[in-house]
């Protein structure tokens, strides 16, 4: 560019000093001839006006055209047509090229500003209404259960779904964070509670949802789920699992955590699942302890922000966490809230100082107590003093 720039520059001087010698040379034609040589002037001074307006006035006139049908908004793309053998000129076009076209953008997401954010008001509402719902009581089991969402609308989450004597505990994380996944989270909820009264196994309710759902969902959108289903008739709790984390069961007689693995297949990778998933039983005492979780928690960082020397939660730390929780006062038992508050407080402080959440987080923390009573459980409210920068909204 800079070449072409002292070219140019070169040349347009050597023209104006030709014309100069021409007309010097010249010069005592031109006064012999006054009648001829005011033709000369006036088609070389016309030329150089040809020039001067090519070069420069009209690519400056197309930029303040095309500012004013800006101004005006008259139209919602630029594109500077006009070309000039100076290769400055040329520059100044794309440069304002470049920045109307910004602008227009710009002034488009400001006018649509305000429909944005009540789209994304109404999802938040309708999430609330269809997801965030009060739990349903299980007579023997404690159930405490959050999520807390990585930014406005969350992806994953829990639920309880009671059916005659079973009740269906669940959580879920859905990929790829955008709209659709959210309407799939949706869908989803609905189909298990609709299957939930077709067929008493997990594995049967989440074949068919998969089986439904898998030709109308987008396929780089996947949904992995834990699943337990506790019959309370019969005090026995039975598991499914699609492609999510550990469940964690805390057993009370041995004083130890458990990983339980997960895995297999997560939603709408295969369309049928009918073989793949089952329903195995868990071995589940009184004052056990079972934990689910999202890997919002076992990913999470000690780190303002990812600089290769960050370190993340995993499922060790999530185990002594659970291990531990304090017992209830007077018993020789963890309570569902000592455990869910202790697995708050160590994450808490892993996450330290200007803590940075990456995902969305979820845990499902549940006691098996069966009809004893606790008398003096845990608060809600966890003290000020066990709490860095961490802490569920």
């Amino acid at each position: 560019m800079k070449k072409l720039k002292i070219l140019f520059d070169f040349g347009f001087a050597l023209l104006i000093i030709w014309i100069f010698f021409i007309n010097i040379y010249f010069l005592d034609f031109i006064y012999e001839h006054k009648d001829f040589a005011y033709a000369i002037f006036l088609t070389q001074a016309l030329f150089v006006l040809l020039i001067i307006k090519k070069v420069y006035i009209d690519p400056i006139n197309n930029i303040i055209l095309n500012i004013n049908d800006f101004i005006s908004w008259k139209t919602s793309s630029f594109n500077l047509k006009s070309k000039s053998p100076n290769p400055n000129i040329q520059r100044l076009l794309k440069f304002f090229n470049v920045i109307l076209n910004s602008l227009s953008n710009i002034k488009w997401e400001l006018l649509s500003g305000k429909a944005i954010k009540s789209e994304v008001q109404l999802a938040i509402e309708l999430q609330e209404k269809l997801l965030k719902k009060k739990l349903e009581k299980i007579p023997s089991l404690d159930v405490v259960a959050k999520s807390m969402p990585a930014w406005e609308i969350w992806w994953d989450s829990y639920d309880i779904i009671k059916q005659n004597d079973n009740y269906y505990i669940y959580v879920w994380d859905a990929t790829w964070h955008w709209v659709w996944a959210w309407f799939v989270m949706v869908m989803v909820n609905a189909l298990i509670s609709w299957f939930s009264k077709v067929f008493i196994s997990w594995a049967q309710i989440l074949a068919n949802t998969n089986e439904i759902l898998k030709p109308r969902i987008k396929s780089n959108i996947l949904m992995s789920l834990l699943m337990l289903r506790w019959d309370e008739s019969q005090k026995r709790l039975f598991m499914t699992w699609a492609g999510h984390e550990y469940l964690m069961v805390y057993k009370h007689s041995k004083k130890k955590c458990f990983r339980i693995k997960s895995g297999w297949i997560a939603l709408w990778m295969t369309k049928n699942i009918h073989r793949i998933l089952k329903e195995q039983e868990i071995k589940f005492e009184l004052n056990d302890i079972a934990v689910l979780y999202t890997d919002g928690i076992t990913e999470a960082i000690n780190r303002p922000s990812k600089d290769g020397k960050e370190e993340m939660f995993l499922e060790n730390r999530l185990v002594d966490a659970i291990e531990n929780s304090p017992n209830v006062e007077w018993e020789d038992f963890k309570s569902a809230r000592s455990v869910f508050n202790n697995i708050t407080i160590e994450l808490s402080k892993f996450m330290w100082y200007k803590h940075t959440q990456l995902d969305d987080i979820t845990l499902v923390v549940i006691h098996y107590r069966w009809n004893q009573e606790i008398k003096k459980d845990y608060p809600e409210n966890i003290p000020e003093d066990f709490i860095t920068e961490w802490n569920w909204k």
